[in-house]
Formats: structure tokens, C-alpha cells, sequence
């Protein structure tokens, strides 16, 4: 561990509010050269706010960041680039239409006399900055040939690509599977080798005891405390995020399933899924586990009508039903909480009381809305969910993501579906609000509805399913369903193809 003489940015007292929110609280934080510091807290702990006043979004209303020798009290995002900063989001696209190299050289692209473009020299430079990750990537490929971690890679690239001396990963792997994953967790490595300072922000722990040399917890604006790796543990780390130990963040209670309400007999899509049969009971969760590109989304989508088979059936409650389109599932009381919940889930720029009612008003197509009926229907789901707004018309953008992807749910719930699937339920959200998430699809079950979890969290899969089904390369290779198959161990073997 470096001492404190390396530290490269130091921050002290940062305050920040908004209005009727005091997001930070009179915080230090500092970041030694070649570190990684894992950034930690709940949704609205602060850390997003903390990030952006380093990248020059906003500006505290006091509070001082030094770099080296240097005092600053804030930053325009110019200063804070031509200062070595550097921040990648979850969020972070690139341009399709062009190379990985251009992608990585956006705006100061190496140029020649005359100031004319040098492609050539661009996929040079690209590939020499890669190599040196010891990574494996084409950057003379288009952006749109790239798998998901190579997009990932060139936009964390395209980062070091300036002079920088300190980088911000926001939720670096959030669209990752486990051998993805562990491809970037190697590269952010091999960057902290060339004495790059890392803040790294996300909500798997396991992740943060991979790569952490020190972690730092936030939690309602305020630092809890900051600990070097080895000198605490992930029961230590949540229970400071969420005020709870370990052990109590969510157990199943026990339950009992019902009759087969959905047989899955055969399905195959040419090239994608391969002779796929399970069935799911009343009051079961079903979870499916497996690797990014192994089947799992394109399962539920074909399940759900979005996806066409090439073969096999689809038979509901003893009918066969085979939708070919999402009406007929959703007629049918069938649900997809997608894992784009931004981009497929929700009507980002609408209130919460639309998003809530729009599948509804698809299905039943009143000839008149009665607005008053609609608003007591709403409200009373809103307080059922426990979502947290200040209004029912308020644009669901505001939200935080534990209550957006509850707005999310609460649509299939007023248009009255019993058969939900959800597709990485609580992906982007944090340790408390998955526990409420996780409650809801208890008592859910409870009450006699069914649900097909896509996970790629494996203690999640654990704590919710009744049976396990794993997907590899189009295939379901193996259901779990007794207590000795149901463990990491073998859930992991069987994806990785070490069980077969």
C-alpha cells in the first residue's frame, strides 16, 4: 500500500445540496497514485454527486479538492479533463458508424500536414494503447462488431487515452456476465500498474474484494468510514452501507408451490435456442442463470411473444398458447420486466402515474377514463410498493432505480398478471433496495403468482428460486432443484461448462 505522500487528489469538507436534499455532508476522501478505491453506498448515498463534482458537472457549495500541489473549489468538465481526470459511466456509448481506434481517439484525433484525419496513425495508436492492457481487441473493427466487454474496453480506453492521472469507473461491469466481467476486473488491474489513481463505484461487493486496495462507504451524504481491504469484510461493508448485518439482508421465508401453471415443451430458434423444455407452478420463482450470450433473455422474449420459434410449445394453465406477439402474453396475464429498464421498461420523460397505468389501459381500452378511479387505483399501488416519490405526477426519470424498476412492476401488477418474468430484476439498484425488491416477489408468490427470474447474481438466484435452470450456448443443461445441487459451486460449473 502506498503512503500518504502519493495521494494525488485529497478532498476535504465537500457540501453539496439540492433543492430540499443535502446530497454530500462535509466530506474527505483522498486517492493515493496507483490505488484502487472502491467507492460504496446505496442509491442516494451520495456517490454519483461525489463523481460528478470531480468531473466538473456540478459545483460544491464549499469544500476544497486539492491535486498535487494545487486547490481547487470546483471544476468546469474542461478543467477537470485537462487535469487527468477522467470519468466513464454506465451509460457511456460509442459511435457506431466508426472504429474502435476513432472511438478511442474521439475528439483529438492524430492528424498529419494539413490537419487531414490519419486513420492509419489513429489504429496505431489504439492498438499499441490495448496491447499494453494485454488485451485482445481489433480496434480497427467497427464500434458495432465489438461484444459488449470489448464496447466496455474501448470506452475505458477512449479514457486513457489523454494524459490521465485519475480515472472514475461508474459501474464499469453492470451489463456484464462473469467471464466478461472477469476480463475488465484484469484490465482496471493492469491500469492501476501504470500508477493510475482508480475511484471504482459499484454494487457488487464481490467485485469491490476483488479489486479494492481501500474502500470507502457513503451512505445518506455522509462517509461512514474508509478501510484498507484486508482489514474488513463483506459482512463489515454492508452492514455499514445499510445499517444491517449480513445475515439479515434477505432470507426467503419457507413456501410451498402449486400445480404447473406453464410447460416450456421444445422450444427452438435456429441458431439461438436449442430444444428447451422446463415447467413453472403456481407460486414458484424459476430462475435462470447462465452467462451473457448463452440464451437467457432470448428464452423469456420467445416465451413472451417478442421473439419468434422455430419449433416447440408454449402451454399456459393447460392451453396451448404460443404468442407471437406481446398482446397475446400479456391477454393471457402474462408480464416481462425487461433488464433495460430505461430503455424498454419505462417512458422515462412521463409521470409515475402513467408509466403505472399505460399496459392497463392497452389491455381493458376504456371508452372513457375515469380519471378519479384511475388516481385511487395508482395511489393505493404506489403505497402497496412503497415506491418513494413526492407525487404520483412525478416523471419517473427522478426516481431513484430501486423505484423505478418498482413503477416497473407495478404496471403488470395493475394490468393484472399473474405470470411474471423478470429479466436481471434488480441490475443498477442497491443492497436495500434489492431487499424490497426481493420482499415484493415473496409476497408475490404468495399470493399465487409465478415468476421466471433472470439473474446473473448467483447468491441472488440462490436466496429467490425454488429450482435453478442453466443456459449455455442456447441450451438448458441443467435444472437444479434438490438442496445439495443448489450451491455457487455447482451453479458456476455448470455455466462455465466444467459440469456438463
Amino acid at each position: 500500500m502506498q503512503d500518504m505522500n502519493d495521494r494525488i487528489l485529497q478532498v476535504e469538507n465537500l457540501r453539496k445540496s439540492f433543492p430540499g436534499v443535502l446530497a454530500l455532508d462535509s466530506i474527505d476522501f483522498d486517492l493515493r497514485r496507483g490505488e484502487i478505491h472502491c467507492l460504496v453506498g446505496e442509491n442516494g448515498a451520495g456517490k454519483s454527486t461525489f463523481i460528478e463534482i470531480l468531473s466538473g458537472k456540478y459545483r460544491p457549495d464549499s469544500g476544497a479538492i486539492h491535486l498535487g500541489h494545487e486547490e481547487f473549489h470546483y471544476f468546469t468538465p474542461h478543467q477537470s479533463i485537462a487535469r487527468g481526470i477522467q470519468t466513464t459511466h454506465q451509460e457511456d456509448h460509442l459511435a457506431m458508424g466508426v472504429t474502435a481506434a476513432e472511438n478511442i481517439f474521439m475528439g483529438h484525433l492524430p492528424k498529419g500536414r494539413g490537419g487531414f484525419f490519419q486513420l492509419k496513425e489513429c489504429v496505431r495508436r489504439a492498438q499499441a494503447l490495448i496491447d499494453s492492457l494485454s488485451l485482445n481487441v481489433d480496434v480497427s473493427k467497427g464500434a458495432h462488431e465489438l461484444s459488449p466487454v470489448e464496447q466496455r474496453i474501448v470506452c475505458i480506453a477512449r479514457a486513457l487515452s489523454r494524459d490521465t492521472q485519475i480515472l472514475i469507473l461508474d459501474e464499469p461491469t453492470a451489463a456484464l456476465g462473469a467471464e466478461e466481467t472477469a476480463v475488465l476486473l484484469s484490465m482496471i488491474k493492469k491500469i492501476r500498474e501504470k500508477g493510475i489513481g482508480i475511484i471504482y463505484i459499484t454494487h457488487y461487493i464481490n467485485e469491490v474484494f476483488e479489486v479494492a486496495d481501500r474502500i470507502t462507504i457513503f451512505k445518506d451524504g455522509l462517509k461512514v468510514g474508509t478501510h484498507n481491504r484486508g482489514e474488513t469484510n463483506r459482512e463489515h461493508v454492508i452492514s455499514e452501507m445499510v445499517g444491517r448485518e449480513f445475515g439479515s439482508i434477505y432470507t426467503r421465508p419457507d413456501h410451498k408451490a402449486g400445480e404447473i401453471v406453464l410447460t416450456v415443451d421444445g422450444l427452438q430458434t435456429r441458431g439461438v435456442l436449442n430444444d428447451i423444455s422446463f415447467t413453472l407452478r403456481e407460486g414458484e420463482i424459476f430462475g435462470i442463470g447462465g452467462l451473457i450470450g448463452s440464451g437467457r433473455t432470448e428464452l423469456v422474449r420467445t416465451i413472451f411473444g417478442l421473439d419468434r420459434k422455430d419449433a416447440g410449445e408454449v402451454i399456459y394453465r393447460g392451453k396451448k398458447i404460443n404468442p407471437s406477439n406481446p398482446m397475446q402474453a400479456i391477454v393471457e396475464g402474462f408480464g416481462f420486466l425487461t433488464e433495460d429498464r430505461k430503455g424498454s421498461g419505462l417512458i422515462m420523460g412521463r409521470p409515475v402515474r402513467e408509466n403505472i397505468n399505460i399496459v392497463n389501459l392497452n389491455v381493458n381500452k376504456p371508452v372513457f377514463l375515469n380519471l378519479r378511479e384511475e388516481e385511487k387505483k395508482v395511489m393505493e399501488i404506489v403505497k402497496k410498493l412503497r415506491i418513494v416519490t413526492p407525487g404520483i405526477d412525478q416523471l419517473v426519470m427522478n426516481l431513484s432505480g430501486g423505484n423505478q424498476q418498482k413503477v416497473v412492476l407495478s404496471k403488470w401488477l395493475l394490468s393484472g398478471a399473474v405470470l411474471l418474468i423478470f429479466d436481471e430484476p434488480t441490475i443498477g439498484v442497491d443492497v436495500g433496495a434489492k431487499v424490497e425488491i426481493y420482499a415484493l416477489m415473496h409476497e408475490l408468490t404468495t399470493a399465487g403468482k409465478s415468476i421466471i427470474m433472470i439473474s446473473s447474481d448467483i447468491p441472488e438466484l440462490l436466496a429467490l428460486s425454488d429450482r435453478i435452470g442453466i443456459m449455455r450456448n442456447g441450451t438448458m443443461v441443467k435444472i437444479l432443484e434438490t438442496p445439495n445441487e443448489m450451491n455457487g459451486e455447482i451453479i458456476l460449473q455448470y455455466i462455465t461448462g466444467v459440469r456438463t
